[in-house]
């Protein structure tokens, strides 16, 4: 099963790329800014002087004018034509991101994990915090606005760009192995003590955006993916899972 790339998407991108750079900017910020906008809230979280769970509804509202200020024409595009294996994967990559933990007692704290690289585990509210708002306003962002954010930049911008940084003339799921492999290291990165998992979940995921060409269907799969993990999260009170 090998679909066409998203030719209608490549167009509404393109018209930000034609002529001049001031439209090439805002067609990378039509991908980029809203992950910009979620790196440097978690860089000044814990800086401001707003007490949850009134910071969660911030945040939250922060990330949703972002996603529609930056991304609407994009987000209005998108379609997942493969919603039902997309949502088995999604569910299978949540399967391998618990598996190690749930398998190997104390897997997590082993060096290889836990270092001055990778960094450590903490969980960025309390416990005691995680009201049962809480709970639903954590759930509703993972599994609702992180993919979304999340696969505008790293299958939908960050490999074309590798390939050519006119990206809107690379088509969506075209991967050269240094765009392939360097997305999914770079996603691995970003997911600290949870590297190895991190690797394999970047790995599937742009398999899938190149099997499919379609980045509906890889926010549907991180979506569902999230969802399971953050009902597993809830359900047996793991919440490193949730740094």
């Amino acid at each position: 099963m090998t679909a066409q790339p998203d030719s209608s998407l490549d167009e509404v991108v393109s018209l930000g790329t034609r002529n001049d750079s001031t439209n090439a900017n805002a067609s990378t910020l039509a991908w980029v800014g809203p992950f910009v906008v979620f790196l440097v809230w978690l860089s000044i979280d814990k800086y401001l002087p707003i007490a949850n769970p009134a910071k969660e509804v911030v945040r939250d509202a922060v990330l949703i004018a972002a996603m529609f200020g930056f991304s609407r024409r994009i987000l209005s595009t998108l379609t997942a034509p493969y919603w039902m294996p997309s949502v088995g994967l999604g569910l299978a990559v949540f399967v391998l991101w618990v598996a190690p933990d749930a398998l190997i007692p104390g897997w997590r704290n082993l060096w290889l994990f836990q270092n001055g690289v990778t960094g450590r585990i903490t969980t960025s509210i309390p416990p005691r915090e995680l009201t049962a708002l809480m709970l639903t306003l954590r759930l509703v962002r993972a599994s609702l606005l992180v993919p979304v954010i999340e696969e505008l930049f790293w299958r939908g911008w960050l490999p074309r760009w590798l390939q050519n940084s006119q990206f809107a003339r690379v088509p969506l799921g075209q991967y050269t192995p240094f765009a392939f492999w360097a997305t999914a290291i770079l996603f691995a990165a970003e997911h600290g003590p949870f590297w190895e998992v991190g690797l394999v979940c970047g790995i599937i995921y742009n398999w899938w955006m190149r099997r499919t060409r379609s980045l509906g269907d890889l926010m549907l799969v991180h979506g569902v993916t999230n969802l399971a993990l953050s009902v597993y999260i809830i359900l047996t009170e793991r919440w490193m899972f949730w740094m």
